[in-house]
C-alpha cells in the first residue's frame, strides 16, 4: 500500500464575483483564488504552506477539506477520489481529515462549555456514544493538550488564546484524524506561545502518526515544523521542496526575495545580509498579470515573461514554476 495519504493535482478553486464594467452590464468575473496547483503529502509527514496575504493558501486548505467547492481538478485521500464522491460520502470521511483554525476563540461557540465544544464531533461521527463514554474520551483528549480536566465545565472566554487553540486542537484530535490541516494557528499568539503549540502538534504528530498541513506567514515557524515546503503566489505553486533544501538553495525569484527577509539570529549576520525588496503589491487575483504571474514584481522580467505562463518543472528534486531566466 502506498504510503502517500493525500494527492492533490491540478486543484482549481474560482468565485464568481459581480462586474458593472459596463452601465447595464451587470455580468460576473472569475476570482482565480487558486490556479492549478498540485502535491503530494505522506503518512506522518507535514507540509507547510507560504505565501502572502491573499495568495490562496487558506482557500487552498478549504477546498482540501470540502469547505469551499473546487472548479477543477482532482483531490485524492488514501486512494479515494473525493472530488468524484457525493455529499455524503465526503462527508463520512470528515471523521480522518479535521481542521485547526486561525483565531482561537473565534472558532469556538461562547455558548458552550469547553467539555461540550470537544464533545461536539463525537455527536455526529460516534453517535453510539454514551454520555459517560463521551466524557472518558473529552478527558483522555484535553489530557493530550495539556488541559486540566477541572476546566471542562468552564467557558472559552476564562481562557487564554494558547489556551483556546489547545481546545480547538482536542475538538480536531478527538475523531483520531489521520490528516489535520492548520490554518495559522499560531499567527495571534505569543512567541512563546507559539513555540509551545507548534511542539504540542509535533509531539501529537509522532504519537499518532499523523499527517499535517501548516498554514503561516511565518518562515522561521514553517521550517521548524514541515518536512517540506510549498510556496504560494497568486493561487499558482512557485516552489516546492524539502525544508533544508528550500531554505539552502532557493530557486525561484519570489522565494529567494521571502527567505532573505527572515531574520536571523546571528547580529552580525543579520546586519550583512542582502534582503531582495518586491516592489509593487500583489495583483488582483480577479485579473492577475498574463504570462507569469510574477512578473509584475519580479527584479529579472524580460519579455517572454508576459507572453507565456510558465509551467511547473522539477530541478534536483524540487517542484517550481519554471523561470525563463533558469
Amino acid at each position: 500500500m502506498s504510503d502517500i495519504i493525500l494527492k492533490v493535482e491540478d486543484l482549481k478553486v474560482q468565485f464568481a464575483v459581480k462586474s458593472n464594467k459596463h452601465i447595464f452590464d451587470f455580468g460576473h468575473d472569475k476570482l482565480k483564488a487558486v490556479d492549478g496547483v498540485s502535491f503530494e503529502l505522506k503518512q506522518g509527514e507535514t507540509l507547510g504552506i507560504v505565501g502572502e496575504s491573499g495568495c490562496g493558501k487558506s482557500t487552498l486548505a478549504r477546498a482540501i477539506i470540502d469547505l469551499v467547492p473546487t472548479a477543477g481538478g482532482k483531490i485524492t485521500f488514501e486512494g479515494k477520489n473525493i472530488t468524484s464522491m457525493s455529499k455524503k460520502e465526503r462527508w463520512a470521511l470528515k471523521k480522518d481529515m479535521q481542521m485547526i483554525f486561525q483565531d482561537p476563540l473565534a472558532s469556538l461557540d461562547p455558548r458552550m462549555t469547553i467539555g461540550d465544544i470537544i464533545a461536539e464531533p463525537l455527536l455526529s461521527f460516534f453517535p453510539h456514544l454514551n454520555k459517560k463514554q463521551r466524557k472518558e474520551k473529552v478527558l483522555e483528549t484535553m489530557s493530550k493538550v495539556g488541559l486540566l480536566p477541572n476546566v471542562i465545565n468552564r467557558y472559552p472566554h476564562e481562557f487564554s488564546g494558547g489556551q483556546c487553540q489547545r481546545i480547538g486542537i482536542a475538538r480536531a484530535l478527538i475523531t483520531e484524524p489521520k490528516l489535520i490541516i492548520c490554518d495559522e494557528p499560531v499567527s495571534a499568539l505569543d512567541v512563546s506561545i507559539q513555540a509551545q503549540v507548534t511542539n504540542l502538534l509535533m509531539d501529537l504528530q509522532k504519537q499518532m502518526n499523523l499527517s499535517l498541513i501548516f498554514i503561516s506567514h511565518d518562515l522561521s515557524v514553517i521550517k521548524h515544523i514541515s518536512h517540506k515546503i510549498l510556496v504560494i503566489y497568486l493561487g499558482n505553486m512557485v516552489e516546492m521542496a524539502d525544508k533544508n533544501e528550500l531554505f539552502n538553495n532557493p530557486l525561484h525569484p519570489y522565494n529567494k526575495a521571502l527567505i532573505s527577509a527572515v531574520p536571523i539570529a546571528d547580529p552580525r549576520a543579520e546586519r550583512i545580509k542582502k534582503v531582495q525588496f518586491l516592489d509593487g503589491d500583489l495583483p488582483s487575483p480577479i485579473n492577475p498579470p498574463s504570462g507569469c504571474v510574477f512578473r509584475t514584481r519580479c527584479p529579472s522580467v524580460i519579455d517572454e515573461c508576459s507572453i507565456k505562463k510558465p509551467d511547473t518543472t522539477i530541478i534536483n528534486d524540487k517542484h517550481v514554476l519554471k523561470c525563463f531566466n533558469y
